[in-house]
């Protein structure tokens, strides 16, 4: 097994994509508190991230709404159950940890939900910025509160911002 990564500047801060055997495994915000140790990044390497930088341009750019990449996150069954249904929400919408704990099958698994957020290793391309707490409150994200508000903000529809200004 052969682990790569590099750094990816972005719109809301560097990103760190950790890839294994040329799959992304991980992408996080530089400094992310719980991100994994400088031994475990692998060699720093620019090339062979070429897709991926391509398709986070388009998506700062407003011109991608939905990521085609491999993507192999480690993660417990629950884990990567909860990171399909974030991968299903669409661009520009949002869903509650409520709503993702109903389609699980268990209103009560709403913490749950939240800690497979807050464990997602592939943040943006498994967008669990789009999920907020009841309300359409804005609460937790590994890349901080100002990050998550950006990422909405960006894939807001147009209507939905012409809205807010009347």
């Amino acid at each position: 097994m052969t682990r790569t990564h590099t750094v990816i500047a972005s719109p809301v801060g560097n990103l760190v994509a950790v890839a294994e055997d040329g799959v992304l495994g991980r992408l996080y915000f530089e400094g992310r508190r719980r991100g994994p140790a400088v031994p475990d990044l692998g060699t720093y390497v620019e090339a062979g991230f070429g897709e991926l930088r391509r398709q986070l341009a388009e998506y700062f750019a407003g011109e991608r709404r939905d990521f085609e990449l491999p993507v192999a996150a480690a993660g417990d069954e629950q884990q990567r159950q909860v990171w399909k249904l974030l991968a299903e929400i669409p661009y520009g919408e949002t869903r509650t940890y409520g709503e993702l704990a109903r389609q699980l099958g268990d209103v009560s698994l709403a913490q749950a939900v939240g800690a497979a957020c807050g464990a997602n290793p592939v943040l943006v391309v498994v967008p669990c910025h789009r999920v907020v707490g009841a309300g359409g409150r804005l609460t937790g994200y590994a890349g901080g509160l100002e990050r998550k508000r950006f990422l909405l903000e960006l894939e807001e529809p147009a209507e939905a911002k012409e809205a807010r200004l009347f």
